[in-house]
């Protein structure tokens, strides 16, 4: 699968759609095939506040347990229900229907940080 480009990447293999203020946000391709089979997802509570680089949220494979950090700062508004009863949903289509949370942004200028969905791939192909 390739990263779609109208998103945004994080060094730690989030991904952002930005809708507005809103910023949809969740884990890469690249990141939920290193997880593997992906079991359980903690989502964060609806209202929460997150800070840019921070753990948001865990996701539990059948091989480790990981933070999903949120790539900017605000409050969540929504959260991605169907992922408690079918987490592995990120496994088979992570850039649509595995979103996990949707952030309303405190400050936009926060996704000039995020990669594109080429400088992405490059860091991916560097760095693992």
């Amino acid at each position: 699968m390739t990263n779609p480009t109208e998103l945004k990447y994080s060094k730690d293999h989030e991904w952002v759609k930005l809708e507005g203020d809103i910023a949809i946000v969740g884990v890469t391709d690249f990141a939920q095939k290193q997880l593997t089979d992906i079991v359980f997802v903690e989502l964060p509570e609806n209202g929460k506040k997150v800070e840019k680089n921070k753990p948001m949220a865990v996701i539990e494979s059948v091989k480790s347990v990981s933070d999903v950090f949120s790539p900017v700062t605000g409050e969540v508004v929504a959260i991605n229900e169907s992922l408690k009863d079918n987490p592995d949903t990120i496994n088979k289509n992570p850039y649509d229907e595995g979103w996990v949370a949707k952030i309303k942004i405190v400050d936009n200028s926060e996704l000039d940080g995020l990669m594109s969905a080429e400088d992405y791939e490059k860091f991916t192909a560097e760095n693992h």
